[in-house]
């Protein structure tokens, strides 16, 4: 799949030709038909088990996701990922939780920050974080999941952190490649907080300031919206189908809590090839018939790790020897924590 979550080229278009609002209605008729339609009645009540589960993240979701499109400069992603220390990959962790951008999405503006400079490790780091490490997404895990969803974002953390840390030596070892555009940062030119208090000390509270502010909140969380919500009505329609009408016994045999259950799906992670908030519901289907945690962190990190798009542009724009070692180095550790939340849940 080469197309992008979100093109950042788009014009604005009128609302009701919005991929939210075209999303969102092709969901309604799907319902609607299901009144008239006996056989979807399943699915119907699939549908509303997962909307029931998932609305509140969603809205909060993409209100949180509003605010920091508009209050965080892009500056900062850039400016702190260029330094080849340890704490760069966690500046990389650290903004993946801000971005909240979908696993294709991300991918434009990984490439970008590394044009501007990133390290070929906080590249890497910050790939693997944002797509189920942002925040958005943490609350929809939660809304799946409840407090098992911290597995996962915790899971999606380790993972980025170590890969990333990994990478670093595989750079200073030459074993992937090097940014040529890398230039070492002075941290200390650059600085969040003093640019958030200066912003403190100049900014007048005035009913159009708020006006202002609101606008530019909404406009964030609406472009949020018009980059996930199709992929998050694909993946509950997808769910609720599975759901509805797979028998349990397909997901137990083939999907089970065991070493074989979680290389198959793996394997079928790799295949289907879904935005990341897409892949929320299915995982949860997953889990709901299988009762295996584990399976379904295998299925959602797998979507990142192993994503053709993701290693494409990565050996396109970075360098085949990166694009190789991604998976080499990020699979076995997925695998190993989706054993070892299938013994420990």
């Amino acid at each position: 799949m080469d197309e992008s979550c979100h093109d950042h080229a788009e014009k604005p278009r009128p609302w009701y030709l919005s991929k939210s609002f075209l999303s969102i209605s092709s969901a309604a008729l799907l319902v609607g038909a299901s009144y008239l339609i006996p056989p979807l009645e399943a699915f119907r009540a699939s549908f509303f088990l997962y909307l029931s589960k998932i609305w509140w993240a969603i809205l909060l979701g993409l209100f949180i996701g509003g605010i920091i499109e508009y209050a965080v400069p892009r500056k900062y992603f850039s400016y702190y990922l260029a330094s080849h220390h340890k704490r760069t990959v966690l500046y990389a962790v650290s903004f993946g939780f801000l971005m909240s951008v979908c696993s294709h999405g991300i991918l434009a503006i990984a490439m970008e920050i590394y044009k501007k400079g990133a390290s070929t490790a906080s590249v890497i780091a910050f790939l693997l974080a944002s797509p189920w490490a942002n925040l958005p997404l943490t609350l929809l895990l939660i809304g799946f999941f409840g407090w098992k969803g911290f597995f996962f974002v915790g899971g999606a953390l380790l993972v980025a952190v170590v890969t990333g840390l990994i990478f670093q030596v595989l750079e200073f070892e030459g074993w992937v490649e090097r940014n040529p555009a890398h230039e070492e940062a002075r941290l200390e030119e650059l600085s969040l907080i003093s640019d958030f208090k200066k912003w403190l000390g100049t900014s007048k509270f005035s009913m159009e300031g708020v006006k202002n502010t609101s606008r530019g909140i909404a406009r964030g969380a609406m472009d949020l919206s018009d980059m996930v919500m199709f992929w998050i009505v694909l993946g509950a329609v997808l769910a609720s189908f599975a759901g509805a009408y797979i028998p349990t016994e397909i997901f137990n045999r083939y999907m089970g809590p065991t070493l074989p259950g979680i290389l198959v799906t793996l394997v079928v992670a790799t295949v289907m090839e879904v935005c990341s908030e897409g892949t929320a519901p299915l995982a949860f289907e997953l889990y709901r018939q299988t009762g295996a945690l584990g399976n379904a962190f295998v299925f959602l990190m797998a979507g990142v790790v192993t994503d053709y798009t993701e290693i494409g542009l990565l050996w396109k724009n970075v360098g085949r020897k990166t694009a190789l070692w991604l998976p080499v180095v990020a699979v076995p550790q997925v695998i190993i924590l989706g054993v070892i939340a299938n013994l420990i849940f």
